[in-house]
Order: C-alpha cells, then structure tokens, then sequence
C-alpha cells in the first residue's frame, strides 16, 4: 500500500512538473491593438498544460475550453459587431494573459511579392534608391488613424506549418506607416473612411516570390507538375533536423529588424584575413551568376569571393578601374588586401560596382576579394559579363576581362534572424549537411508554411494579392496553380469562399523573349472562372522601366473598390474596368461587347493609341481601326477583309487606351485561343 501511494504521488508530482513546463500561452496574433473580425465568430487559441481548463473573455463574453493533450486550446466567441477598446484576458491554472486595447471590426491578409511587400517610404526599408511611392509624403504626414491597424508578418521560411510567427499589431501613425505596405495601407485607410469602422491589415508578404511558395503541401501535390518537388520535400525532413541540431552548435549573433544603417558595415565575423589571404577550401564559381544557380543553392549570409589576376607592366604605377557589375545584396572589396570600396547599405543590389584602385597598391600578380552578404532571395556578383573588368584609368578599352572561375567560401548563414558563423573543421560551411531540397523563399510551400499557416485560423473578411511577376514564362502553370492556392487558403481557412482580389501584374519590360500578356491572361481567366474573386487592373499606372511602379494608391483604393461593392453594399460603384465577353462579325468587321460598360466605353486616343490588332484566318494579326459604339467597340483593318480575331494591349508593355465611363482600364485581352508560347 505504502508502495502504492508512493508511485501516486510521483506520479501526481510528474503532472504538476509537466504542467509548469507547459505556460500558458496566446498564438502571437492576439497582441495589444488587435482587431477582431466582426460579425462572424471569433476564434481564438493558444497553448497550455494538457487537460488544463482554459477561461477566455472578452469585454462581457466568456468562453471555456481544455488544453488538448498536445498542449493547444481553441475557443470561439460568437460573432459580435464592430466596437472597442476591449480587454482581451486569458485564465489557466493560475495564469493570466492580457491583450488591451482590441477592436472589433474587418481584418483583411494582404500577401504576395514585391508590389504588395514595397512600403510607402521604401528608402526606409532599404529598398533601391530608384523605388519610391507617388504621394508617400502626404499619407505619411496625414496617417492619423487611431483604429486602423498594421500587422506586419516577419519573413519566415519554413519546410513545414508553423504555428508562430513574428510580428505585433500597430496603430497607423505617421510613426508606424512609413514602412507599411503601400498597397495594403491604402487598401486598409479606403475601407476604414467609407465604413466608419476599425480596420485591420495583416500584411504577409516576401518580394521576389513565386506562386508555389505561398500553397500548401497538401494542395500543391495535386498539381502534376509539382509531385516530384512535394515527394522531395517530404524526404528533406530528417535531414532538416540533422542541419538545425549542427547549427545550434554554432556561434549565433540576433540581426535587428528593419534597415540598419550600421549593423553590416560593422559586423566583425574575424574573417578580414580572407582580403589577402588565401581561402581555405577550393570551392569555385563562374561569375557572374547568382549562386543560387549553383551547387549553393538558397543561402543568405557572408560569402567572400577571391580571384588572382596579372596585369601587364606597363600597367604598373597606374590608377586602375576595378568595374564588378551588381553585387546582391552588399560587399567590402579589397585589392591586394586594400579596402577600394563597398556598399553596405541594403538597396543597392541593383547598382554596378565600379572602384577606384590606387597606383601604389598595383603589382604584377594581384589578389582581387570581395565580401558579399546578401540578405534575401538572390546573392552575389549577378550582372553580365562584360561588367567584370579591370583596366588603366581612361582605358576602358584596354580592359582585362574578370568574368570566369573565382574561388568562394561561406562565413556565416543568414536564417531568419539569426546569423550562424561558421567555425573550423566539421563546423565549417563543407561540414553543413546538404539539404536533398534547396530551403528559401522561392522554394514550394516554404512561405505558406512560415507566414500563412501561423496566422490560422484567425477570423477574416477576405484576401488581397498583388504576385505573378515570378510566374511570368510559366503562365499556362500559372492558370492552374493560382487557383489551386486560393482554394488552398479557403480550405485551411475554413471560412468559406471568401472574397481574394488580386492585382493584375503591371507593364514592364521582361526583355523580347518574355510574353508577360500570357501571365495576364492567366490572371483574367482565374476571376473568370474562380468565384468570389476580383482582378484591379494596372496598365494606366504602370511603369515600362520599373517593375516596382510608383502609383500605389491607384492600386490599393480599386481593391477597395471591389470590397466595397461586393462585400458592403456600395451597390452604386464601378468596381472594376471593362471586361471581353463576346464578339460578333458584321460585314467585315468585329463588334466587341464587355462586362462593366455601363454608360458606354472610352477611348483615349480615340484611334486606340495602337493597342489594338486584328487578324484574319492567316492568323497574322494587323494594326486595327477602333470606333466606340455605346457600350461596344467595332474594329476593323482595311488589310482584314476576314476578320477573325482582336487583340487588345498584348505585349509585355499595354498601355490603357480603352476605359469605361468611371476611368477605370479595360483588362488586356485576346477573342482568339490559338496556341501561344507562355
């Protein structure tokens, strides 16, 4: 008996310990100035000691729950209309959690690539010099909107769902919205002046960023053409694990959020010895390219570069023009051991290189090294090769070509937050266990994993997107993997179809070889055929030049406008420009009839500014007359006496000349299916 009683209250102590060891705990997204969806219910979960009794409350509502025995708890709270300030307060096992200053009213996930990622002042961010944001000034300035709240979802990749994120809730000041999503901002402060209610933005995006990296495993693998990849990443797992338990074994330094201005020109990795002396390993690479397009794989961090070079004599006791290209995202160069110049500032991955080397440092054989650290997404010496060079002062022609094999070697591992400095031996960068699948942010599902899962199950109106530029050359994927991530998010959601209006990609130049008008098209066809979405049109405010044009607000306020007119009863908006439904041929020429035309259609020019083609049944398509009639448009071609086909803005670089009577442009488009390249 006395046995007995023994092994009880062991193990009754061993449940206590368990449960101290298991806090009481809120998913991340419940922070200090959060809104709350209304009128829906609200879910709200965390993690805490299994079997523990878990109390929330809200304002006057309470609800109760159990820890499950994997240590979560969820509640939901039934629906509730806009309001607030409320307190938020958590109660378990004599724990208590407080959330203050929580509003009730509409949250939207505003997510995708660059466009949708670009703040309002991107300089802040470290974004390039030649991005910025038409009227940023002023929506910083006027930015007073104390129940409009910004959430921003730190960058997180990730091989499987997590269920934590790093971010909090903000109040949109002048303080908080600079580095804000541009879009997202002015999609948010459009909503809150017309429906008079809070407003909340969670912002979760990563520039550069293809489709696939935003859909989960489960629907992805659905999809054929990424199978193999999802079966790969399934098998990349154990040795996931093994790479985390080698790197916990490193020397780890926390990288502050945000554009520091000195944390890299600064950062000591005791590495300096590699600007004159050799490096320790062979590895190599042909330069220029980005190393993620090499045996490297996806890596951020600091790598250093070497390459040997002999001058002819004659160039002895000259200055010399050390020229590199662009270096993603930063670099320290030195010649013969000699700091020559560098830029260690995030924005200028876009920017040449081109250093001044003194005549006293010029030698025979000389030892050129580069420090690059890059920070996201492509790194390293990535121009063409013609960039790469070394001559006299005012002798470019003269020039020795540096393109070809330099010899390379990782110092220290960018993962998130967190730098890991390689050591000696089995801790140095060829003692890193290889992933059998390249972990970054272009990597299927990687995104979803680290930025969208964690914010399930939080209660939402709908989506925003603004993404496709990555998916450009893939676009008949495109038209079958879009679809499958809003399907993806509506399901994990599990809130029904709720409304996902997206951003057509805007006018840029990809190069001659590109046909963005397909990736266009695709994007057309998905709010074709996928209910509850909305597609905002961009080629009056795009930029040929810039694939980050300047004029968000456009872009952010024709969101709301389909918001507003389909989710809050603005029933008297035009929400959208004129949409391709049907044509008809009459007597040599072709009548063109659209969705959204209301009130008769728009040219401007009124030739149609050669936007407008036509071909016949050679399929050689001719410059076409365009005549407005009411809500329809008649082309024709004195060169067509046939008439088969119009195409409207189908390039890499429309130009809107067709607009209804709201101002809003008319989506690119084609009457014809025949076969195209993407």
């Amino acid at each position: 008996m006395k046995s007995y009683l023994l092994v009880l209250l062991v193990g009754l102590l061993l449940v206590g310990c368990a449960r101290e060891t298991r806090p009481l705990r809120l998913a991340p997204i419940f922070s200090d100035h959060a809104v709350l969806q209304r009128q829906q219910p609200i879910r709200i979960w965390g993690w805490g000691a299994p079997g523990a009794t878990v109390t929330v409350r809200l304002d006057t509502v309470t609800a109760q729950t159990e820890v499950d025995a994997e240590g979560r708890w969820l509640v939901e709270l039934p629906p509730q209309e806009a309001g607030g300030p409320y307190t938020l307060a958590v109660e378990s096992n004599g724990e208590r959690r407080v959330v203050e200053d929580v509003l009730i009213g509409e949250v939207w996930v505003a997510s995708g690539q660059s466009n949708m990622e670009m703040p309002l002042m991107p300089r802040l961010a470290g974004w390039s010099p030649g991005d910025s944001v038409y009227g940023a000034a002023e929506a910083v300035r006027t930015a007073n909107y104390p129940q409009l709240r910004l959430l921003t979802v730190e960058r997180a990749v990730a091989l499987t769902p997590q269920d934590t994120f790093a971010g909090t809730w903000q109040v949109a000041s002048p303080q908080t919205v600079a580095t804000f999503s541009a879009v997202a901002y002015f999609f948010g402060r459009r909503l809150h002046e017309a429906l008079g209610v809070p407003v909340g933005i969670i912002h979760s995006s990563w520039g550069g960023t293809p489709a696939e990296a935003w859909t989960g495993r489960d629907h992805l693998r659905e999809l054929e053409d990424f199978q193999e990849i999802v079966a790969r990443l399934e098998a990349t797992e154990p040795v996931l694990h093994e790479l985390e338990a080698w790197r916990s074994r490193l020397q780890q330094i926390a990288v502050p959020a945000g554009n520091d201005t000195t944390f890299w020109a600064t950062l000591d990795l005791n590495d300096g010895r590699y600007a004159e002396s050799p490096l320790p390993d062979t590895l190599s690479m042909s330069l220029p390219t980005r190393w993620e397009d090499t045996a490297m794989g996806a890596f951020d961090g600091v790598v250093w570069f070497q390459r040997r070079v002999q001058v002819p004599e004659a160039w002895l006791g000259r200055d010399l023009v050390l020229e590199l290209g662009p270096i993603d995202d930063m670099d320290r160069t030195y010649f013969n051991g000699q700091p020559v110049g560098g830029y260690e500032r995030l924005g200028y991955w876009n920017t040449p290189r081109r250093y001044r080397v003194p005549a006293a440092l010029v030698r025979r054989e000389n030892l050129i090294a580069v420090r690059v650290i890059d920070t996201q997404g492509g790194g390293g010496l990535w121009g063409q090769p013609e960039q790469l060079r070394l001559y006299p002062e005012g002798e470019p022609d003269a020039a020795l070509s540096l393109a070809g094999t330099w010899h390379y070697w990782p110092v220290a591992e960018l993962v998130g937050r967190r730098l890991y400095v390689f050591g000696e031996g089995p801790l140095s960068y060829t003692g890193r266990p290889k992933l059998p699948v390249s972990l970054g942010p272009n990597t299927p599902t990687t995104l979803f994993n680290g930025m969208i899962h964690p914010l399930i199950p939080y209660s939402i109106r709908g989506a925003i997107w603004y993404q496709g530029e990555s998916n450009v050359g893939r676009a008949s994927q495109y038209e079958r993997l879009f679809p499958t991530l809003i399907r993806c998010w509506r399901t994990h959601w599990a809130l029904g179809e709720f409304p996902f209006y997206f951003v057509q990609i805007a006018p840029y130049d990809y190069g001659p070889n590109a046909r963005s008008q397909r990736l266009r098209e695709a994007q057309l066809r998905t709010m074709l055929r996928v209910p509850h979405t909305g597609m905002v049109v961009t080629t009056d405010v795009g930029d040929d030049h810039n694939i980050h044009p300047a004029r968000k607000r456009e872009v952010g306020e024709r969101l709301a406008l389909w918001a507003l007119a389909n989710d809050y009863g603005f029933r008297d908006l035009v929400y959208s420009g004129p949409i391709y439904e049907r044509m008809e041929r009459e007597d040599g020429r072709l009548r063109l009839y659209f969705r959204y035309a209301e009130g008769g259609l728009v040219l401007r020019p009124a030739d149609g500014g050669g936007e407008f083609v036509i071909a016949g049944p050679d399929r050689v398509f001719h410059p076409a007359r365009v005549r407005v009639e009411g809500e329809t448009l008649v082309v024709w071609s004195p060169r067509v006496s046939d008439p088969q086909a119009v195409r409207y803005g189908w390039s890499n670089t429309p130009h809107a000349t067709l607009f209804n009577r709201a101002g809003l442009p008319a989506s690119p488009f084609r009457t014809d299916d025949w076969p195209e390249g993407d």
